[in-house]
C-alpha cells in the first residue's frame, strides 16, 4: 500500500501515452498537425486533472477542481501560470506534474509529431521488380490497330537503352527513399537521446549541488521536499521551458546560491531559444565521429526532413547572436534600473550579477523567477512583456528563405489585422478586463492594466511570469486577506481563468498562426 501512489502514477502516465498515441494515429491520417497537437495537449490536460484529483495533496483542504484543471493545463502547455501554491501538492502530485511537463515540452512533443508525420507521409518500401512492372504497364489498353506501332517503338527503345536508363533511375530513387527513411529514424533517436542526456546530466548536477551545499539543502529540508524530486522536477521544468519549481517562492529562495543558478542557466537556453543550434551541433559532432550517411543527409537536407527545429548553419549562428544580444541588452537595462533596489538586498556584486542574468534569461521563455516581479520598475516589466511576446527563434539578422518568399498578392486587411497575434492578445486582455472589472475598481493597485497585460502575454508566451497578489497593496484593507505565492490569475474569477486557459492553448500552438498576421491554415 505504501507504493500505491507511485504505481498509480505509472499507470496513469501509461494511459496518457497510450490514448495519445492512438489518437495521433487516427489524426495523422488527416495530416492536420494543428488538430493533432491541440488534441494531444487537451487529452493530457484532462488526464492530468484526473490524476491530480485522485492523488491526495499535502494540505487538508484540497484546491478546487477548476484550479486543479487550470494547473494541469498550465503543466501540459508548459505555461507555469500558478493559481495554487506549489507546496500544496504532495510528492506524488509533483511527480505527475513532472511527467506532464516532460510530455508537453517542445522537444518531446515536436519529436512525437515529426515521427508520426514522417511515418505516414514517407512512401512505403516497394520492390524494384514491382516498380519496374508498374512503370512499363500502360494505363490504357491500346487499340488493336496500334499494336504494330507499339512493338516497333518498344524495339527502338530497347536498342537505345531507354529501359536500362529507367531501371537505373528507379534504383537511384529507391536508394534515396531508403536513405530518407533511415534518416528520419536516425533523427528521432538523436532528438530523444539528446533530451534524455540533458535531463540526466542536469538532474545529477542539481542533486549534487543541493546535497553538498548546506544552505540549499536546508531550504528543502525545512519545506519537506525530496532532493531527488526537486532536482528532476526543476530540470524537467527548465528544459520544457515551463518555469514551475516545487517551492512556493520559485527560485527566489535560492537567489544567494549562485552555483545552483549557473547549473540551471544553460538549460534555460537549450530547452528553448537555442534548442535548434544545439540540435544541429549534436548532429554535426555525431556525423564527424560516426561518419554515417544518414547524419550527412540530415545536415545537407534539413528542409526536406520536415522537422521545424532543423535550421541551416548560418541561421543557427544568427540565432545565437540574437539570443545573446537581446540578453545583453536586458542585462544592462536590468542592472541600471535594479542594482540598488530592494530586490538586491543581502546580495554581493557577484550574486547580483548572476541573479540578474538568470532573471533576464528566463524572460525568453522558461519563466523561473529569482526576484519578486511586483517590486521591479515598470520599465523592466514592459521590457519583459516585449521579450515574452517574441517567438523563440526570432532573429534580427538577415535570414531570408528565397524559395519560400513567394507571396500570392497582398494579404487582405482582415487577415493582417483581425487574425494577427497581437490583435488576438488585445481581445483577450479586453475580455479579462471586463470579467475582472469589479476587482479593478475596488483593488486598482493589484488589478491594473499592466499586471493583467503581463499575465496574458506571459500565458501566451508560455513563460509564467506574474506580478502576484499582495494584501499590502489593497486600498481597503481586508482582515481575512492572506498573502499567497500564486500568480495574479489565482485571484481572478473562473471566467477570467477560463480565458487564460484559452490563451495558454493559443500560445502553445502559435507556431501555426505566425505567417505575417494571416489566419492559420487548419486544412
Amino acid at each position: 500500500m505504501k507504493h500505491l501512489p507511485s504505481c498509480f502514477i505509472i499507470q496513469l502516465v501509461s494511459l496518457i501515452i497510450t490514448l495519445t498515441m492512438s489518437s495521433l494515429r487516427v489524426l495523422a491520417v488527416h495530416d492536420s498537425p494543428f488538430w493533432r497537437e491541440l488534441f494531444y495537449f487537451m487529452i493530457m490536460s484532462v488526464l492530468g486533472f484526473l490524476g491530480l484529483k485522485s492523488l491526495k495533496p499535502r494540505v487538508s483542504l484540497p484546491p478546487s477542481n477548476f484550479d486543479l484543471f487550470f494547473t494541469s493545463v498550465s503543466s501540459a502547455t508548459v505555461s507555469s501560470m500558478t493559481v495554487v501554491e506549489m507546496e500544496v501538492f504532495s510528492n506524488s502530485q509533483l511527480i505527475l506534474i513532472t511527467f506532464l511537463m516532460f510530455l508537453g515540452g517542445e522537444g518531446f512533443a515536436s519529436m512525437l509529431g515529426f515521427l508520426f508525420s514522417s511515418g505516414f507521409n514517407l512512401p512505403q518500401k516497394q520492390s524494384l521488380k514491382n516498380r519496374a512492372t508498374t512503370h512499363h504497364i500502360p494505363h490504357q489498353v491500346p487499340n488493336p490497330n496500334q499494336i504494330e506501332i507499339s512493338l516497333v517503338s518498344l524495339k527502338k527503345q530497347n536498342e537505345l537503352g531507354v529501359d536500362d536508363l529507367s531501371d537505373s533511375n528507379i534504383v537511384q530513387d529507391d536508394k534515396l527513399s531508403r536513405l530518407k527513411r533511415k534518416s528520419v529514424r536516425c533523427l528521432g533517436f538523436v532528438v530523444l537521446g539528446s533530451i534524455m542526456v540533458l535531463h540526466f546530466v542536469g538532474s545529477g548536477l542539481v542533486s549534487t549541488y543541493v546535497s553538498i551545499v548546506p544552505s540549499a539543502r536546508q531550504v528543502l529540508r525545512n519545506k519537506g521536499i525530496s532532493i531527488q524530486t526537486f532536482s528532476v522536477f526543476t530540470i524537467v521544468s527548465t528544459i520544457a521551458s515551463c518555469g514551475f519549481v516545487p517551492t512556493n517562492e520559485n527560485i527566489i529562495v535560492f537567489k544567494k546560491n549562485s552555483g545552483l543558478l549557473l547549473f540551471i542557466l544553460p538549460y534555460v537556453y537549450l530547452g528553448n531559444a537555442l534548442y535548434a543550434p544545439f540540435l544541429r551541433f549534436v548532429i554535426w559532432v555525431l556525423e564527424k565521429v560516426m561518419k554515417r550517411e544518414e547524419l550527412t543527409y540530415i545536415l545537407e537536407n534539413y528542409k526536406e526532413m520536415g522537422y521545424g527545429h532543423l535550421l541551416s548553419g548560418a541561421h543557427c549562428w544568427f540565432l545565437v547572436a540574437t539570443v545573446f544580444g537581446l540578453n545583453l541588452i536586458q542585462l544592462v537595462l536590468f542592472a541600471c534600473m535594479e542594482w540598488k533596489s530592494e530586490n538586491m538586498d543581502g546580495l554581493n556584486s557577484y550574486q547580483k550579477l548572476i541573479a540578474s542574468l538568470f532573471q533576464v534569461s528566463n524572460a525568453r521563455h522558461a519563466g523561473e523567477s529569482v526576484f519578486d516581479l511586483s517590486a521591479l520598475s515598470s520599465a523592466i516589466l514592459v521590457l519583459f512583456v516585449v521579450m515574452m511576446y517574441l517567438p523563440p527563434y526570432t532573429t534580427f539578422l538577415p535570414i531570408r528563405d528565397h524559395e519560400n518568399e513567394t507571396k500570392k498578392g497582398k494579404a487582405r486587411l482582415k487577415e493582417c489585422l483581425l487574425f494577427s497575434q497581437l490583435s488576438c492578445l488585445v481581445i483577450f486582455i479586453i475580455l479579462i478586463c471586463i470579467t475582472e472589472s469589479k476587482s479593478m475598481r475596488e483593488d486598482p493597485l493589484n488589478f491594473n492594466v499592466l499586471s493583467i497585460t503581463l499575465e496574458v502575454i506571459s500565458a501566451y508566451g508560455n513563460v509564467g511570469f506574474s506580478m502576484g497578489y499582495s494584501c499590502k497593496r489593497q486600498l481597503k484593507a481586508d482582515t481575512n486577506c492572506r498573502d499567497l505565492w500564486i500568480g495574479l490569475s489565482g485571484k481572478w474569477s473562473n471566467k477570467g481563468k477560463f480565458i487564460l486557459i484559452v490563451v495558454m492553448f493559443f500560445g502553445r500552438l502559435k507556431k501555426y498562426n505566425m505567417r505575417d498576421g494571416q489566419a492559420c491554415d487548419l486544412s
